[in-house]
This record gives structure tokens, sequence and C-alpha cells, in this order.
């Protein structure tokens, strides 16, 4: 019954997205994230009080979710699974992404490369003024491509699992990660906690998500699979995070581009490794390959995992 909600759930966000004219829930999670940071994220002992947060969070957001989840099961099992289905579209990210990918599209095909600057800024945290067309069409792949994980896949992983409170346990963890997981002066002991426990979360989801996008998604190259295969490892490992590095290289390898190189933060240059080759340059184009290649891949993980849980039911229902 759980996978049925999550497809059902899958299908509102695709289609309906976020909620309009309501807060949404994670806004809810990151005033509560900012609340403890501004208390307790100073003095001595910031790693154990930053753990002490991630623990608080994660607990809470798992603890009302289940109750939210058990109390409408207990109305009434329509109530439960109407409730438990709309949970898990509130929060995933389909048609959040697509949208804003769009948004940046639509001002490149319409030549208004300062539009499309102003656009990518509002989903990037590298500068983006100076950008000419292939570096804004770079931020927006790249962007795609690793939200493909972290804000759809990795999701319907735990809500695959564990329903509803499964995934807001995960966005919880997630959130965390995106709100103090950094490594600079005010969040390198507070934040620590948080950012390997949202790098565990992510670890089978980035791996799976980018095997799927090799194995079904369209190769727009020649390159054989085994080929693909071995150059999406080697140049996974390459970048900062242990896992976003995964579905980059993927989008990578199969769009045949390349992404990585330099960025500028705040005036500041930064250099990212390469993933892939550069077989075609990047073009507006592959800014709507890169979001069917993020519907067809979180469309296949919930067909491969309720195809995992429902043998694996099976079988344990034989022993």
């Amino acid at each position: 019954m759980t996978i049925i909600t999550v497809i059902i759930g899958q299908v509102l966000d695709a289609i309906i997205g976020d909620p309009p004219k309501m807060p949404h829930p994670v806004r809810w999670i990151g005033s509560f994230i900012h609340f403890l940071s501004k208390h307790l994220n100073k003095g001595s002992r910031r790693t154990l009080k930053g753990m002490l947060t991630g623990v608080i969070v994660v607990f809470s957001v798992a603890l009302i979710t289940f109750s939210i989840v058990k109390l409408a099961y207990q109305i009434h099992f329509v109530a439960g699974f109407i409730v438990e289905s709309a949970l898990i579209g509130i929060g995933l990210a389909q048609k959040s992404l697509k949208d804003a990918a769009m948004e940046v599209y639509d001002a490149l095909a319409g030549g208004n490369l300062e539009e499309a600057r102003k656009k990518l800024s509002w989903i990037v945290g590298r500068d983006t003024e100076h950008l000419d067309e292939p570096e804004v069409v770079r931020g927006v792949v790249e962007t795609v491509s690793e939200n493909t994980s972290d804000g759809v896949t990795a999701p319907l992983f735990y809500a695959c699992l564990f329903g509803a409170t499964g995934l807001w346990t995960y966005k919880a963890i997630n959130t965390l990660d995106s709100m103090i997981g950094y490594k600079n002066e005010t969040y390198k002991d507070f934040g620590k906690f948080s950012a390997r426990l949202d790098d565990a979360a992510n670890f089978l989801p980035s791996r799976i998500t980018g095997l799927i996008i090799l194995l079904f998604t369209k190769n727009k190259t020649n390159r054989p699979f085994a080929e693909r295969l071995r150059l999406w490892l080697e140049d996974a490992k390459k970048h900062p995070s242990p896992n976003s590095g995964y579905l980059e290289a993927a989008t990578s390898y199969q769009l045949g581009i390349r992404l990585g190189g330099y960025n500028s933060y705040q005036g500041i240059p930064s250099f990212r490794a390469y993933m892939g080759k550069a077989d075609v340059p990047l073009e507006a184009e592959h800014i709507k390959d890169a979001i069917r290649q993020m519907f067809a891949a979180s469309a296949l993980f919930t067909i491969i995992m309720g195809g995992v849980i429902v043998g694996i039911s099976f079988a344990w229902s034989q022993l």
C-alpha cells in the first residue's frame, strides 16, 4: 500500500507541485533549525551542540509526521491514504525543479541572457552576473542533475521504505545540511554532524539514481555502456561532494557534455573537477534534456524500488 501512496504523491507533485498560497513545510523546518542554531551555535562544544540540534530536528519532524499520518488513518483509511499521499507529493521537487529550470531556458530561448542570468541566480549559489550562455546552461544542468537525487529520488527512496514519515525524516536531514552543513567559520563545527548525516542518507539513492540514468535514460553519445560506466565511476569521485558527482557524471556521459569547471562565489574563484567529455557544446536544449532525464529517472526509480519491495515481501511471506 505504501508504494501506491508514493506513486500518487509522485504524480501529484509532477502535475501540481508545491501547494499554492501555503507555506511549505520545509520553511517550518528551516525556521526551527534557525531558532536552534541561533541559541546553540555559540561558545564551546559546538560539535556536540550541532549533533544535538540535528537529533532534535530529525526526531521532531519524524514524530510529527508519524502522528499526523497515524491520526488520519485512525479517522478513516481513505483519510489516511489521502493525507499520506499528499505529504509525499509536497515533499518532492520535480515540478519546482522543472519550473525553475524552464524559466532560465525560456529567457535564453528569447535571447535575453541578462534575464537568464538573473533566473539562474535564484537556484544556484555561484555568481551569475557575467556568465555566457554555455555557462548559464551548465549551472542549470548541474542543479537539475544534482537535485534529481537530493530533491526527488532520495525522498522517494525513504518514502518507499517508510512512507511519508521516512520522506520527511530525510527532508529534515537534507534541510539541516543545506542550512548549517557548511565548512565555513560559522558552521564548520556546529554543522559537521548534519553534513555527514546528509552524506550518509544520500549514499545509496545517489548511486542508484546515477546508475539508472546510465542504464535507462536516452544516451546521446556513441560511447558503449561499459565505457560510460567506467568513466562515470572515475569522474564521480572527483566531485567535492561524496554523492553529487554520481549524478553530474551520469548526466554528462548520457548527454555528451562536460560539466564542472570554474565558478565564482562572491567574487572568489573556485574550480570544480570536470565531469564528462565535451562531445558537443553546451546549449539551451540541454536544459530540457536534463529535465526529461530527471522525470524518467524518478519514474524508473519508483518502479524499481516498488518491484524490489514487493519481491522481498512476497519472498518473506513464503517463509
